[in-house]
């Protein structure tokens, strides 16, 4: 364990210019160390466990971290830049940089020297050595814990310090180690007193479970004892985790998460205040966590009881985010609810037109006529199944947003608004407004301080009552009108669209389908266009948006799987394999199949992307291609107007988008102690294609 980082594992003068130069650097001695066997391999998952969250810290550190099976044995390498390298912290670049390396299967033991190293870096002492000490070999031993940060400071060698002097005053001690290596802080049950401190239990974790974790929980556990609070923390990392004491759970004033993954065992907590924030913020603000608390159960907050659902948005948000993005969040909370709707509801629906013909729209209930042998008969079953399930998409939008919102007291209101703005033909926009209407309510209804007695009573009787009525009456009488008007007008005008107009709706579509690829602004494009055909007999106009906007939406993986099979050796062996599955993703309308490279050249890929994106939007309207389909990429051909010119436009747009992108990166220059296009220089999108998920 002793040897996790040596000498030759430190760079007191690293001069790579950006994080993946700094992360090759510092891999390169790990393969001379014969600890990574396959440096390429090894970087691109560093490159994709970067791409979930950046992984540099307040104070100048950046600790890029991943398990790959490439690493045979856990290793550290640490790297000291005189200029600053940004690794993605607030507060600007890092001179103090990690590179951890734990092998797929890592023992426990090893993952518990790791997360002790995760908890010095939060020391200041620690932090302040690192910077000041000016012989690798002393480095080494400080980090490992065999010399003190004082010792290391004044330049005592390793063995000048005895085994019991490093116990007692190191940073890694054997007693932070052991907690550690149980996964939790957990104290004895707290002796009970007549003023006891306020109490918080926490559980913090991240992706890898290897550093962020720890780091978390050793800052909110100082701004505890600065505070006067007692704070007990589950880390639950990649050593897995041992649950608090019951006892302490119930005892506990309030709760903290602090997470990037999802907290198991979660409903343990239910019933407390609690603040839910990523793990960055338990690591760069703890005291404000534990202020907004305790200010929370000075309040009487608390969250639903055990067995209640989760918010579909599993955190509200970071306290210190914007309205805006607040905003972003809860309206992709409805969308997320609202898509299999549409995408179920819309192919049985064209589905239903291509069996039974243009006129299966006015065919009788196939409950009073249905003939098992007739073609039309299914046709029309599956086109009244399909205006079923559109008959939900306002309701379950609002109903959804208003969850994201408040949670499950905002779903009875948010329905009851969904469906009014069915009833007044307000639409798509009437939801919208209903949804974020019935979550205001019910939040400012939970903002009144209650008695006791009432609380059992309020989610199940008094909120779904009073929330339902408030919107019903503005709904109804106060902005339904206004709204419907609204939504009559924008249909108006679509429809009326011709010529000049229609091309540069396209091409406006285009380029927002491709510009986050699956992402809010990707989402808001074919929002737009799926409200559109979400009639059980939409405009001509709504079908001609529909397909643009799915024509638009395959362009991205396309051209990158073109770009990755004439040109492969701008892309690392990594990106080339990514280059196959985009084929299968981009013809099935899979935007998000271009991330992968987007997240390793976004300037290069994204750019490329959404001028291509723009030609085949552009082209769809000039065409005239219709689409009753909300989704299916070319598995639903058929159902297209005009197929032929409608393919001619998407190859355009992902020759387009490939001519671009191969030129652009063919002009790229290596940057210093990084190789030219063609290696493997931007190996992070490698394992980045493997482990997205579709639509984060």
């Amino acid at each position: 364990m002793s040897e996790m980082i040596t000498a030759d594992l430190v760079d007191l003068d690293l001069s790579a210019e950006n994080k993946e130069a700094a992360a090759r650097a510092l891999a390169e001695r790990m393969v001379a160390k014969g600890r990574v066997t396959d440096l390429d391999g090894f970087l691109a998952d560093v490159a994709a466990r970067e791409a979930q969250m950046p992984t540099g810290l307040d104070g100048g550190i950046g600790i890029p971290h991943c398990r790959s099976e490439h690493v045979t044995e856990p290793t550290l390498a640490f790297g000291r830049s005189a200029a600053g390298i940004d690794f993605g912290a607030a507060d600007g670049p890092a001179d103090l940089i990690f590179l951890i390396a734990a092998p797929a299967g890592a023992d426990d033991a090893h993952l518990t020297i790791l997360s002790s190293l995760a908890r010095q870096l939060m020391n200041a002492e620690f932090t302040d050595a690192l910077r000041a000490v000016s012989d690798a070999e002393t480095v080494a031993a400080l980090v490992r814990g065999d010399v003190t940060p004082a010792e290391a400071a004044e330049g005592s060698s390793p063995g000048d310090a005895s085994a019991a002097e490093a116990t007692d005053t190191a940073p890694a001690s054997a007693a932070a180690s052991a907690d550690a290596a149980a996964g939790s802080t957990t104290p004895e049950t707290p002796e009970p007193s007549d003023e006891r401190p306020f109490r918080i239990v926490a559980v913090t974790s991240c992706p890898t479970g290897i550093a962020h974790t720890y780091m978390a929980a050793e800052s909110l556990e100082n701004a505890g004892r600065e505070a006067g609070v007692e704070v007990t923390v589950e880390t639950q990392g990649s050593a897995g985790f041992t649950r608090l004491d019951p006892a302490v759970i119930a005892a506990a004033d309030g709760v903290v998460f602090a997470h990037d993954v999802p907290v198991r065992e979660k409903d343990r907590f239910a019933g407390k205040p609690t603040v839910d924030v990523g793990v960055k913020a338990g690591i760069n603000r703890p005291a404000e966590l534990i202020s907004e608390v305790r200010a929370k159960a000075e309040r009487g907050e608390k969250t639903a009881p055990a067995g209640a659902a989760a918010t579909p948005v599993d955190r509200a948000g970071d306290s210190t985010e914007g309205y805006g993005t607040k905003l972003r969040k809860w309206l992709m909370s409805g969308v997320s609810y609202m898509v299999p709707f549409v995408a179920a509801g819309g192919l049985l629906i064209a589905v239903g037109f291509a069996i039974g013909g243009w006129t299966v729209n006015k065919a009788p209930s196939v409950m009073d006529h249905f003939v098992w042998t007739q073609a039309d008969s299914w046709g029309a079953l599956l086109f009244q199944i399909g205006g079923m399930a559109f008959n939900f998409l306002v309701p379950v939008l609002a109903g959804y947003i208003a969850y994201g919102m408040a949670d499950r007291p905002g779903l009875v209101p948010g329905f009851v608004g969904g469906a009014i703005s069915l009833s007044i033909n307000a639409g798509f926009l009437g939801g919208l407004a209903a949804g974020l209407i019935a979550g205001g309510v019910v939040l400012a209804i939970q903002r009144v301080n209650i008695p006791a007695a009432l609380r059992g009573i309020m989610p199940v009787v008094v909120i779904p009552l009073i929330s339902s009525a408030v919107v019903g009456f503005l709904m109804f009488v106060v902005i339904g009108k206004p709204i419907a008007a609204a939504q009559k007008g924008m249909t108006d005008w679509l429809n009326g669209l011709t010529g000049t107009n229609a091309v540069l709706l396209g091409a406006l579509l285009g380029l927002m389908m491709c510009f986050d690829l699956g992402g809010p602004v990707n989402k808001v494009a074919y929002t737009f266009a799926t409200a559109g055909i979400a009639v059980a007999s939409p405009s001509d106009s709504a079908m001609k948006i529909m397909a643009a906007v799915m024509a638009a939406g395959m362009v991205p993986p396309l051209a990158m799987a073109l770009a990755t099979t004439v040109r492969g050796k701008l892309f690392t062996p990594a990106e080339r394999e990514n280059g196959k599955a985009a084929w299968v993703l981009g013809a099935s309308f899979i935007s998000e199949g271009a991330i992968p490279f987007a997240a390793a050249d976004p300037l290069r890929v994204i750019p490329s992307a959404m001028v291509g994106g723009a030609v085949t939007g552009s082209l769809s309207m000039m065409f005239d291609a219709t689409l009753r389909a909300p989704h299916g990429g070319i598995f639903v051909v058929p159902l297209i107007g005009n197929p032929f010119l409608y393919l001619v436009a998407i190859a355009a747009g992902v020759c387009v988008s490939t001519a671009l992108v191969v030129v652009l990166k063919g002009m790229r220059k290596p940057a210093q102690g990084t190789p030219a296009a063609g290696s493997a220089e931007s190996a992070s999108a490698g394992e980045q294609g493997s482990k997205q998920p579709v639509a984060a």
